[in-house]
C-alpha cells in the first residue's frame, strides 16, 4: 500500500507534496517562491507537521549530495533556512536536529563550496533565539569540524581564505548558540576551549600572509574583509566578553599552550599581540610565569615583557584586588633569578645532566622584571601605589639584631644583589610618583628603613637610596634641572618651580628634617663615593631647599652644608683628595643656589666674593673644574686660607640681621649616633667622630655657672655601645628567668612570692597614705616631746573640729 502510494505522486501526503514542488525542474531556476510561500504556512498551520518536513528535506538533500546536484542540495538549505526564520514552535527542536544534521552533511564534504554553504546556513541558525530549549543537542562535531576548517591548508590561496574565514564564523556561531544557554553543552569545557581558542590563533598568528597578497586599491575594501586575522580577532574578543570569572582560566590556558609549543614568547611580538586583546587575564599570565619558573630566561624574559605591554593598556586601578599578589609573583621571581645567577643552576648544585645558566640572559630577564614592575604601577592609583612601595621595602634585606644578614660568600652576594634589585624595583615604582603630602609619600616605616640602606658599604645601594629619595620630594619636575652641579650666577635661567611650603610638609620636616640631615651627612663621608654620589646629594639638597624649606629648614640646611666644609678641611676621616674637593664643590654649588632663593643681598654677596676668590686661585674647590671628566685637583688641601672657606660667622651675622634664627646659626651642625650604625656594615660613627661638646642648660636662666664640656672620644662611644649591648643582654636573660620560673616552678612557690610581693606592695602603700593623710600640724598646738624640745602633732583631716559655721 505505501510501496504504491510512494510511486504515486497524487497519493503521497501532503507535506511531501510542498517540498517537491518548490524544487524545480531546472535547479538554475532557483527556489520556487510561491511554492515556497504554501510550504512556509503549511508548517505554521500544522506545527507537528514540522519534523517530517526537515526529515524528508534532509532525506532528499543527502540524496542529491551523493548524486552530486548541487544546484539542489543549495536548494534544500534555502528553504530550511526559510523555514528555521519563520517557525519558532514547541515542536522545531526535531527540525532542527534534521537541520543539523545536514548541515554536518555538507560540512563533511570534499567541496569547498558546500562547506562554505552549511556554515553560513549554521551562522544563520545560530543567530536564532529558540523559544524553547534543547535538553540533548551536541555541538562537539561542529567544533572539531570548524576547527579543522580553520587550519586549511587547500592549494589556492583564494580558496583556503574562504574556508578558514567559514571556519572561524562557524565557531563564533557555536558560541553564541552556546555560551547564554546553561541547558545547551558547556562550551567552556577544556576539550571545547582546546580546540577553539588554538584554531582562533592559528588564524591571528598568520596576518602577515594575507597582508601579503598586495590587493589593488579597487579591490582593497572587499580583500580587507576576507583576512581571517582580522575575524580571529573579533571572534577572539567577543569569546573572552563572553566569559564569566570561572571560564576564564579554561580560555586563557590554551594561549599558554599555543605560546610554549610554538616558542612565540622570545619573539614577543605575537605574544604582546595576544595579551593586549585578552587583557583581563593577568592573573593567569602570572601564574604561567611561576610554572615556568626553570624555563630558560629568554622565555622567562618573554612573558615579563608581554606582561609590561599588557599593563601599558590597562585602565587606572583596572588590576583589582590582587595587586600585592602580582608584585609578590614577580618579586619572587627576581629573587628566583638571582639564586639561579649565582648558582649556575635551577637545582642549586651542578651536576651532569643539569642545564647550565648563562648570566647574561638572567640579568636581561631581571631587567625586564623590573621593567614590569614600573608598568604596573604607573596604572595604579596614588593609595595602591604607597602600598606597592611600603610591599617592595619590606621586602629589602636590611641588617637588625633580630634578623642577621645571610653571611659567607653566597650569601653576601645573595643579600647585595637582592637589595640592589629590590631598590630598582623601588625606584622604577617612585619614577612619576605625585603626593601632595610627604607624610603619606614617606611614611615612617617606609623612611626607616630606606635611610637604613643608605648606611651600606655598598656604593651602588647608596646611590639608589638617593635617587629614590629625590624621585619622592620632587613633585614640580625640577630634578632634571640639577642633573649637573653648578655655580650659577643667575639662577632664573633654570625657571624653578617653586611653591609655598605647605602646613603637611612643615609637620613632616619637624618629624625626620634631623634623619635626613643625619644621613646626608654620613653620605658625604664615604670613600667611594664618585661623582654620581655628589650630584646626586646636591640634587636632593636642591630639592628639600625647594620643595620642603621654611626659615628653619634653610637655616639647618646652611649648617649641614658648613659641617660637610668642615669636615673636608679637618680631614679625619682621611678622605682622598678628590673626595675633598667635591666637598668643597659640592657646598659652593648649594650655598650659591640657597643664597639666591633666600635673596637676602648680603647673604649673596659673601657666598659671591668666596666663588670669585675660588675661581681666582683655587678653581679645584668649585664644581666646574672638580665635576667633569678630567678634574683638575691640588694635592695640597691642608693649607686653604679663610678666603676660600664660607664663614659660619659671616652667614650668621647676615642672616640673623634678616630675620633668621642668629642663634641657631651659631650652633655647628653634629649628627647624632644611633642604633643603625651598629646594625649597618658601614664604620661606626663612634669610629669617625671626636668631638668636644659643650652642654650648656638652656631652660635654667637663674644658673650663672655652665655644665663642664664632656670629652667625647672613641674609647667613651665604645664603651657606651659595649655597656648598652651588655644591659640589653642581661635584660633579655632576666626576663628569660622569670618565664622559665612561672613556667616550671611549684603553684605554693610561685603563690608565697606574689605575696610576699603584694604584702611590699602594701606596706609602701600604706607608707604613702601616712604621709599625705596626716601632713597638716594639730590645730590644737604642739606638744613636748622628749628632750624637752617641741613637736609638731598631726591630727587626720577627717578628725579635725571646725566650727558650726564651716559646716554646710
Amino acid at each position: 500500500m505505501y510501496g504504491v502510494c510512494g510511486c504515486c505522486g497524487a497519493l503521497r501526503p501532503r507535506y511531501k507534496r510542498l517540498v517537491d514542488n518548490i524544487f524545480p525542474e531546472d535547479p538554475e531556476d532557483g527556489l520556487v517562491k510561491t511554492n515556497m510561500e504554501k510550504l512556509t504556512f503549511y508548517a505554521l498551520s500544522a506545527p507537528e507537521k514540522l519534523d517530517r518536513i526537515g526529515a524528508y528535506l534532509s532525506e532528499r538533500l543527502i540524496r542529491d549530495v551523493g548524486r552530486h546536484r548541487y544546484g539542489y542540495v543549495c536548494i534544500a538549505m534555502e528553504a530550511l533556512d526559510q523555514l528555521l526564520m519563520a517557525c519558532h514552535c514547541q515542536s522545531i527542536n526535531l527540525f532542527v536536529e534534521s537541520f543539523l544534521k545536514m548541515v554536518a552533511k555538507l560540512l563533511e564534504s570534499e567541496k569547498p563550496n558546500l562547506q562554505i554553504l552549511g556554515t553560513n546556513s549554521f551562522v544563520k541558525f545560530a543567530n536564532i533565539e529558540e523559544d524553547t530549549p534543547s535538553y540533548h543537542r551536541s555541538y562537539d562535531f561542529f567544533v572539531s569540524r570548524f576547527s579543522e576548517m580553520c587550519h586549511s591548508g587547500h592549494e589556492d590561496l583564494e580558496i583556503k581564505t574562504k574556508i578558514r574565514m567559514s571556519g572561524i564564523k562557524g565557531l563564533q556561531g557555536v558560541v553564541r548558540k552556546t555560551v547564554n544557554d546553561e541547558l545547551q553543552a558547556n562550551i567552556w569545557d577544556p576539550q571545547h576551549m582546546d580546540k577553539i581558542v588554538p584554531s582562533l590563533l592559528f588564524n591571528l598568528q598568520h596576518v602577515e600572509e594575507a597582508e601579503s597578497r598586495s590587493p589593488s586599491p579597487l579591490q582593497a575594501p572587499e580583500k580587507e574583509k576576507e583576512i581571517p586575522a582580522e575575524l580571529a580577532e573579533r571572534c577572539l574578543r567577543e569569546l573572552l566578553g563572553r566569559a564569566a570569572f570561572g571560564n576564564i582560566k579554561n580560555a586563557i590556558k590554551p594561549v599558554l599552550v599555543h605560546l610554549d609549543n610554538h616558542s612565540l614568547w622570545e619573539p614577543k611580538v605575537f605574544a604582546i599581540r595576544c595579551f593586549k586583546i585578552i587583557m583581563y587575564s593577568i592573573q593567569q599570565l602570572l601564574s604561567h610565569l611561576d610554572a615556568n619558573s626553570r624555563s630558560a630566561a629568554t622565555v622567562r624574559a618573554g612573558i615579563v615583557e608581554v606582561l609590561s605591554e599588557a599593563a601599558v593598556i590597562a585602565a587606572t586601578g583596572s588590576v583589582g584586588p590582587t595587586v600585592l599578589e602580582m608584585f609578590n609573583t614577580l618579586l619572587r621571581q627576581l629573587r628566583l633569578s638571582i639564586d639561579y645567577a649565582l648558582t649556575g643552576s635551577y637545582d642549586g648544585a651542578i651536576s651532569l645532566g643539569t642545564k647550565i645558566i648563562k648570566e647574561h640572559e638572567e640579568r636581561m630577564f631581571q631587567e625586564a622584571v623590573i621593567k614590569t614592575i614600573g608598568s604596573f604601577a604607573s596604572t595604579l592609583p596614588t593609595y595602591q601605589r604607597s602600598e606597592v612601595i611600603l610591599f617592595i621595602m619590606s621586602k629589602v634585606p636590611l641588617p637588625s639584631l633580630h634578623h642577621p644578614m645571610e653571611m659567607g660568600r653566597t650569601g653576601e652576594n645573595r643579600n647585595r644583589l637582592t637589595q640592589i634589585m629590590l631598590l630598582k624595583s623601588l625606584l622604577q615604582v617612585s619614577t612619576g610618583f605625585q603626593c601632595n603630602n610627604m607624610m603619606s609619600a614617606l611614611p615612617s616605616n617606609f623612611l626607616d628603613r630606606l635611610l637604613s640602606t643608605a648606611l651600606m658599604e655598598d656604593a651602588e645601594i647608596r646611590l639608589f637610596v638617593l635617587e629614590i629619595l629625590i624621585s619622592f620630594i620632587d613633585r614640580h619636575g625640577n630634578r632634571h634641572k640639577f642633573s649637573t652641579i653648578s655655580t650659577l650666577s643667575d639662577i632664573s635661567v633654570l625657571k624653578l618651580k617653586v611653591d609655598k611650603c605647605s602646613r603637611q610638609d612643615t609637620i613632616f620636616m619637624k618629624k625626620h628634617s634631623q634623619q635626613l640631615y643625619r644621613h646626608i651627612y654620613l653620605s658625604c663621608k664615604e670613600e667611594a663615593n664618585i661623582q654620581q654620589h655628589y650630584e646626586a646629594l646636591y640634587g636632593l639638597l636642591a630639592l628639600i631647599s625647594i620643595e620642603l624649606a621654611n626659615e628653619e629648614v634653610v637655616v639647618d640646611l646652611i649648617r649641614l652644608v658648613l659641617a660637610v666644609q668642615d669636615m673636608a678641611q679637618v680631614n679625619e676621616e682621611n678622605l682622598p683628595v678628590y673626595n675633598r674637593c667635591a666637598l668643597y664643590a659640592l657646598g659652593a654649588a648649594y650655598l650659591n643656589l640657597i643664597s639666591q632663593l633666600t635673596t637676602v643681598p648680603a647673604f649673596c654677596q659673601h657666598i659671591h666674593e668666596v666663588i670669585e676668590s675660588r675661581k681666582k686661585e683655587a678653581p679645584y674647590m668649585l664644581p666646574e673644574d672638580v665635576f667633569v671628566e678630567r678634574p683638575r685637583l691640588s694635592q695640597n688641601l691642608d693649607g686653604v686660607v679663610i678666603e676660600f672657606l664660607f664663614r659660619q660667622s659671616k652667614i650668621s651675622e647676615v642672616l640673623g640681621g634678616s630675620g633668621y634664627n642668629a642663634d641657631r646659626l651659631c650652633l655647628p651642625y653634629i649628627p647624632q649616633l644611633t642604633d643603625e650604625d651598629r646594625l649597618s656594615k658601614r664604620k661606626s660613627i663612634g669610629e669617625t667622630i671626636s668631638l668636644q661638646v659643650e652642654v650648656e642648660s638652656r631652660n635654667s636662666p637663674e644658673k650663672e655657672e655652665r655644665v663642664p664640656a664632656e670629652e667625647i672620644t672613641y674609647e667613651t662611644l665604645k664603651k657606651a655601645i659595649v655597656d648598652s649591648v651588655a644591659v640589653e643582654e642581661q635584660e633579655r636573660e632576666r626576663r628569660r628567668q622569670v618565664v622559665e620560673k612561672f613556667q616550671k616552678a611549684p603553684f605554693e612557690e610561685i603563690a608565697a612570692h606574689c605575696g610576699a610581693r603584694a604584702s611590699l606592695l602594701q606596706s609602701k602603700l600604706n607608707q604613702i597614705f601616712e604621709i599625705t593623710i596626716r601632713p597638716p600640724p594639730s590645730p590644737s598646738g604642739t606638744i613636748t616631746a622628749a628632750y624637752g624640745q617641741p613637736q609638731n602633732h598631726s591630727i587626720p583631716v577627717y578628725e579635725m573640729k571646725f566650727p558650726d559655721l564651716c559646716v554646710y
